[in-house]
């Protein structure tokens, strides 16, 4: 059922996306451009309901509508890819799958892209690649994978990464096309552009010549996202950026945010616009969502405080986050994910270990992979006290644990908060076996280390323990094969000696015997009948590491 909705979105999503660009190609003005996407939104709502061949029989401008997208929209295949690419100067494609949601995602966007890019009056031709249909074509113009959106300038390919916005896509061909810069000079063309409500750089230029101003240039053409734009009227670029003085030259970023206005300070050199840009893009706090999922985390700035709740709780939340984060802009980069959103939110909670019941404020360091976790009331003063600890170092990094177990039994129940005390600073030698619940070994090897540790049970200086390392972390236990077992002797706990798991339970026996040096415990008869566990292949081919 899942696979025929996703394929019928998909349909409907190519309907839109042809039509989008038939309508683009036709020379638009905004106002056209614009009813045009309205007429497909309906369109695309009509198909959705089943009713197009209905709506096609009682409506013939309907029909021609689609007859005119087909005979524009190049349509490749393996007959015709490497042609078009190589009969086009400029070529905007998007590759596609029919069952791949995000590919149907993406094309009303593709679409919306595509029409502006032709209201603008450019000279990109536009295409569409099954993919998954046409394989050879697909590998030919560079689809490796769904969605993927190329453009081929003169034959060269250049692959889009950015976000599956209109915006960032029109912006991206435009300074792939060579027009890095959109060039201002009334008051008007600046008030209209500003109705795009988008993120850009604002340059102020008396003459639009000299090295700072090529620096400038040099960064617009290099930044891939973020549409530059250049004046020499001062009045001009006061309706962009309020905040320009008696400036004669000034570069400034303007964002779609309260905290919208930032002004540039450095040095007028490449590295440092591009810098500056790359530091300051993001609002005070980032909505998290799988469109910006890859720049969030691919941002510059390392130190990220992510708050997890529902978007009522936030609501309450949020003046105050916006306080604290402004505290510490381009250090921190303060992230929202709303826990209703599970799809976003689940890899964050399990990664914490956390339930999804109340707001809770996390942070991560994406350079060494720390993560921590804030665990007193959420206010400005604990927040502000949280985040300079994880500025200057101080903060102790979170790892995940159960609770501390009330009870020990014959294999004691060891956890991420207990792992010190039980195992590494325990007087006894610990026999420790880490196991998950979703292993496919660990159910039969538990068994047979409760035999063992059944067999050992008199011994003072010996104990069996276990670990689920699904829910309980420690820095000293770096294990990513399981079941994994180890034996820490109590001399020297910093060198544990690992058991194979392909052991029987008398093997694993008679090992424990050997390297503790114990001569007076026998192997009892049910440790010395109980088999080897049954290791598969996939099990023994992963490696295993401490």
């Amino acid at each position: 059922m899942r696979a025929r909705r996703v394929a019928a979105a998909a349909a409907a999503a190519l309907l839109v996306f042809a039509l989008a660009v038939s309508a683009a190609r036709l020379d638009l003005d905004d106002d056209d451009d614009s009813g045009v996407l309205d007429e497909l939104l309906a369109v695309d709502e009509e198909e959705e309901r089943g009713g197009l061949e209905a709506g096609r029989a009682g409506d013939g401008g309907g029909a021609e509508a689609v007859r005119r997208a087909q005979s524009m929209v190049l349509v490749l295949n393996n007959d015709n890819a490497r042609r078009a690419v190589e009969d086009h100067a400029e070529l905007l494609l998007l590759g596609y799958a029919p069952w791949c949601e995000r590919s149907a995602q993406l094309m009303p966007r593709f679409a919306e892209a595509a029409a502006a890019l032709r209201a603008m009056g450019s000279a990109v031709a536009f295409a569409k690649l099954d993919g998954e249909r046409y394989p050879k074509a697909a590998a030919e113009v560079g689809v490796r994978g769904f969605p993927t959106v190329v453009l081929f300038v003169n034959g060269t390919e250049h692959a889009y990464t950015g976000l599956h916005t209109k915006d960032a896509i029109v912006t991206w061909v435009r300074k792939k096309t060579g027009a890095p810069v959109i060039r201002l000079q009334s008051k008007d063309s600046a008030e209209e552009f500003l109705k795009k409500d988008q993120t850009f750089v604002i340059g102020l230029f008396k003459n639009f010549e000299g090295a700072e101003y090529e620096e400038f240039v040099k960064a617009a053409t290099t930044d891939n996202e973020v549409q530059f734009v250049e004046t020499n009227d001062r009045s001009v670029a006061k309706i962009l950026f309020p905040g320009i003085k008696s400036e004669e030259q000034f570069l400034g970023l303007v964002k779609s945010e309260p905290e919208k206005l930032e002004k540039f300070d450095g040095a007028f050199e490449e590295k440092a616009i591009l810098q500056f840009v790359e530091l300051n893009k993001f609002p005070l706090i980032t909505v998290f969502t799988e469109l910006n999922s890859a720049k969030v985390y691919s941002s510059p700035i390392k130190l990220q405080v992510f708050t997890l709740s529902e978007a009522y709780d936030f609501e309450d939340l949020e003046s105050m986050l916006q306080e604290v984060a402004r505290a510490f802009k381009t250090k921190i980069m303060f992230i929202y994910v709303d826990t209703a959103e599970e799809k976003l939110a689940k890899p964050f909670l399990t990664l914490y270990g956390l339930e999804s019941e109340k707001p809770t404020v996390t942070a991560f360091d994406t350079s060494n992979g720390a993560k921590y976790l804030m665990e007193a009331d959420i206010n400005a003063k604990n927040l502000r006290e949280f985040c300079i600890g994880l500025l200057d170092g101080t903060l102790p990094p979170y790892h995940k644990s159960e609770p501390v177990p009330q009870e020990k039994g014959l294999v004691e129940k060891v956890v991420g908060r207990t792992f010190d005390s039980s195992v590494l600073e325990s007087p006894q030698n610990v026999f420790l076996e880490v196991y998950t619940p979703w292993c496919v070994d660990c159910e039969a090897i538990s068994k047979n280390v409760e035999k063992v540790a059944k067999n050992f049970s008199g011994l003072d200086n010996l104990k069996f323990a276990r670990i689920d390392a699904s829910v309980n972390e420690h820095p000293k236990l770096q294990v990513n094969n399981y079941p994994t077992l180890f034996l820490y002797p109590a001399e020297d706990k910093s060198k544990p000696i690992k058991i194979s798991k392909k052991l029987s339970a008398k093997e694993m026996a008679k090992f424990i015997k050997e390297k503790l040096q114990i001569s007076d415990v026998e192997i009892a008869p049910a440790v010395d009948n109980a088999p080897a566990a049954d290791n598969t292949p996939a099990a023994n081919n992963v490696k295993d590491e401490l």
